[in-house]
């Protein structure tokens, strides 16, 4: 099983975590392991909304816009 260290984790989140675990009943290590476990099986926000559109039997098209205005530079003066 891989380790790692996390370091620069604000301090109010040290603080909370332990009280955090205290009320699942788990260790500090067992409660930062069940909440990366449980972020990592987190479906991507655009992908989730993706597989929603297709069961709800997918969207149409959208019309894509003509693009009339020129390209310019950006003034940075």
């Amino acid at each position: 099983m891989a380790s790692i260290v996390v370091r620069g984790l604000d301090e109010s989140v040290k603080k909370q975590l332990p009280a955090q675990a205290r009320e699942h009943g788990r260790s500090m290590e067992a409660e930062v392991r069940h909440i990366l476990t449980q972020a990592a099986r987190r479906p991507h926000v655009g992908l989730a909304l993706l597989h929603a559109a297709q069961e709800a039997g997918g969207v149409e098209e959208l019309p894509m816009p003509e693009r009339t205005d020129i390209a310019r530079s950006a003034d940075f003066d």
